[in-house]
């Protein structure tokens, strides 16, 4: 810059046209380069100051002016020749210097960092600008200048320079110089670059290392710590200023004392120029044990490891997932009991134990009788919590004995336990659970009550493989549902022949209504005091094409384990529509129709709209229609009630089957849309010789009287029976003493046919 402003001044010297020739004294020349020198540092200093006030502005302005008209002035004393100058003109050129002085530096400061597309403008005019304020210093102090011709003196002053020399110099030194200026740029340029890269890099490193979610400890070859970054006081709650310039085996006291000597003998390892990982547990400061993963890491310059870093991860969360990924998959999520794959691994250990020693056990399979009634009617979160209770009775039960329990799927569980070979500890542990499940369950405000099916296989007498342990235990278990439910059994081979049968029953039974083998029956229902014929119930029946004709409960407990019982449910119904409507449409006698729900038929959602179409359908009048339910499908009140209000609004009648032998609240009984209640058979059987049997029938009867209910007793086969009846006031009778189940044509010809003929005759 400075010898920008020296050659624009003396390249204007050089163009001023004297009558004379002209020397130039180099020592002046030589001052004036200083000077413009001298003037350019200030102006350079000035703009990269990071403040710029007003004050300093001003000094650096007269600064530079009187350093632009020094320069200019030195430079012409050089000149050897005599001159005079108007000082006013002089005054006015330092003021043009200083003011353009000042307005160049300002104008640098204030766009030195602007990064627009405009700023490159900016810096133009700036540099405009300073070229006007030494221009124009210069030509006015040339203006101010007045020469005058004389001879040469004779003496030497100093060295002298010929014009043409000067002007060579000026050339050659300003390109000389502008050549030096512009490699130094360069080279400037290129070491920045790489002080630019190597301050990136770092602050990535940095940035990398002191942000980094692990923790990473840096340590030199002696072990000593030089570093460690934030995640280390986060993770290990250990800080930097306590462990800086420290050993590392500080910080192996923070290591649990199981743990200390392997992370030590680990450690070790981490100066090879290998890779280490290994895991670790830290007491934190705060009491809480921390699992560490623990990567060495070598540091190596030119081949040569000169330290390395300790990278932490904090994994005690992942651990303790990882634990409770492997617990689940060996447990049961809801009950907490081992699971399937679980109880499948201890029932193999437990086969190869015993065949080693000849002891044996036994493997018990438990079904929740009446769970899907519970669990269709509450809803599933009951019926979680109600499995969650029965896992926990049945762990009770199990207190004191050898046994492992496990959940195997919905409301199957089983259970290995040793025995001896009488079976004793076996036959306890199941009794034992039975007991503690007949117990009621309190759920959403009521009392239920359920039992149990079990069936037991013991090895080696019946398997000595899981497979079929587990197959004979089950069919034991299914024998007990078919003998009623509530009780236990253990295998025998006769158990294999009734389920074979029972297989071979579900495979027919499913084709049993596409084949037309079912068959509707009507068992009439009587008055006792005039003998007429008040209604028959529908009762449903299987003409096998080999087996002949079953009775319902062969097929019923395998059509509702199947599900099939809903489509046998809804063909019955249809069928005995159509047939009582027939007898209307034939001459009568008026009388309803019972038919029975199902448990799967009363909870689906469109129960009503379902009994409509039907009733639509077959053109039956919905007041001939009674709907019998059991106390069992009223386990939840709330939507009982409602789906029999909403049965009761279409016209239908409601007749509680079985009655007194379910579990139900009495105190819901006033609440039920109910018109006829009815004994069940169990009542009636010993009713002439048990007097408990005769209060409880008495007490129902006078029950029903006071809530205005009919009552009907079933089952009656004998005069006692009904005499005793009778006395109590219990006038509708169904049962043998009257007649048995009968098809619809011997309905219609043995009891139909006579009324209608007795009133033809009459007419």
């Amino acid at each position: 810059m400075g010898l920008g402003i020296w050659s624009m001044h003396f390249v204007g010297m050089l163009a001023l046209t004297l009558p004379i020739k002209v020397l130039y004294d180099m020592e002046y020349v030589i001052l004036s380069v200083i000077l413009a020198i001298f003037v350019s540092s200030i102006a350079l200093f000035t703009v990269t100051k990071s403040n710029l006030h007003a004050r300093q502005l001003g000094i650096a302005g007269i600064l530079m002016a009187a350093g632009i008209s020094g320069m200019h002035y030195v430079g012409m004393a050089a000149m050897i020749i005599e001159i005079t100058y108007d000082m006013w003109i002089v005054i006015l050129s330092i003021i043009i210097a200083a003011t353009a002085s000042a307005a160049a530096l300002w104008l640098l400061f204030y766009f030195r960092r602007d990064q627009s597309k405009y700023a490159y403008l900016y810096k133009l005019g700036s540099s405009l600008i300073m070229g006007a304020a030494i221009a124009g210093m210069h030509y006015t102090g040339m203006v101010a200048a007045h020469f005058y011709v004389t001879e040469l003196p004779t003496i030497e002053m100093g060295t002298q320079i010929e014009p043409e020399t000067l002007a060579y110099i000026i050339v050659l030194a300003t390109f000389l110089l502008l050549g030096i200026t512009l490699f130094g740029l360069f080279i400037n340029k290129r070491l920045s670059q790489k002080d630019t890269v190597i301050q990136e890099s770092e602050s990535w490193y940095r940035s990398l290392y002191k942000n980094n979610e692990y923790g990473i400890i840096s340590l030199d070859t002696g072990g000593c710590i030089i570093k460690m970054n934030p995640a280390v006081t986060k993770i290990g709650g250990l800080r930097e200023e306590e462990f800086i310039n420290q050993h590392v085996s500080k910080i192996g006291k923070h290591i649990v004392e199981e743990k200390r000597a392997i992370t030590k003998d680990s450690f070790a390892q981490s100066f090879q120029p290998i890779r280490n990982n290994f895991e670790t547990t830290l007491l934190h400061p705060n009491g809480n044990l921390v699992e560490l993963s623990v990567l060495n890491v070598p540091v190596e310059i030119e081949g040569e490891v000169v330290g390395n870093h300790i990278i932490v991860k904090d994994i005690t969360e992942e651990n303790r997932v990882k634990e409770k990924i492997k617990y689940l998959a060996y447990h049961d999520e809801l009950t907490d009991l081992p699971n399937r794959r679980k109880f499948n691994q201890v029932l193999h250990q437990s086969i190869e134990k015993s065949s080693q020693d000849s002891s044996s056990f036994a493997v018990m399979v438990i079904d929740i009788d009446r769970f899907k009634m519970i669990n269709d009617s509450l809803g599933h979160s009951y019926g979680d919590i109600f499995l969650q209770g029965v896992s926990d009775r049945i762990a009770k039960s199990a207190e004191g004995y050898h046994a492992t329990i496990a959940r195997m799927g919905g409301d199957e569980f089983t259970v290995l336990c040793e025995t001896g070979a009488d079976r004793r500890e076996a036959a306890s542990l199941a009794d034992k659970i039975i007991e503690a499940l007949k117990q009621p369950f309190s759920l959403k405000d009521s009392e239920f009550y359920i039992s149990a099916s079990i069936g037991t296989a013991i090895f080696p007498d019946h398997g000595t493989d899981a497979v079929a342990l587990l197959k004979k235990a089950d069919t034991a278990m299914y024998e007990v549902k078919k003998q009623g439910k509530n009780g236990h059994l253990f295998y025998t081979p006769d158990f294999d022949v009734q389920l074979l049968e029972n297989i071979e029953i579900e495979r027919d039974l499913r084709k049993a209504i596409e084949r037309k083998e079912l068959m509707v029956y009507y068992q009439p229902q009587f008055h006792s005091e005039s003998n007429r014929m008040i209604g028959v119930e529908a009762l449903v029946r299987w003409n096998h094409p080999t087996k002949g004709l079953l009775s319902p409960g062969v097929f019923i407990p395998i059509a509702e384990e199947t599900g099939l019982i809903y489509e046998i449910g809804t063909w019955v119904l249809r069928e005995a529509c159509r047939q009582m409507k027939q007898w209307h449409d034939g001459g009568g006698p008026l009388i309803p129709v019972s038919v029975n729900l199902s448990s799967h038929q009363f909870h689906q959602r469109n129960l009503v709209q379902y009994i409509k179409n039907i009733l639509e359908e077959t053109k039956l009048a919905p007041h001939f229609l009674e709907l019998e339910i059991t106390e069992s499908m009223m386990m939840d009140p709330a939507v009982s009630i409602s789906i029999l209000h909403e049965l009761n609004k279409i016209g239908t009648r409601i007749s509680l089957d079985d009655f007194g032998t379910g579990y139900s609240s009495l105190s819901y009984l006033k609440k039920f849309p109910i018109h006829k209640l009815k004994i069940d058979r169990s009542f009636i059987t010993d009713l002439s010789r048990n007097e408990n049997d005769k209060a409880i029938v008495a007490t129902i009867i006078s029950m029903a009287k006071h809530l205005k209910l009919d009552v009907i007793a079933e089952g009656i086969e004998t005069k006692d029976q009904l005499d005793i009846l009778t006395e109590n006031h219990c006038k509708e009778i169904q049962g043998y003493y009257y007649s048995r189940p009968l098809s619809a044509n011997e309905v219609e010809q043995v009891f139909f046919m006579p009324i209608r003929t007795h009133l033809s005759q009459e007419a």
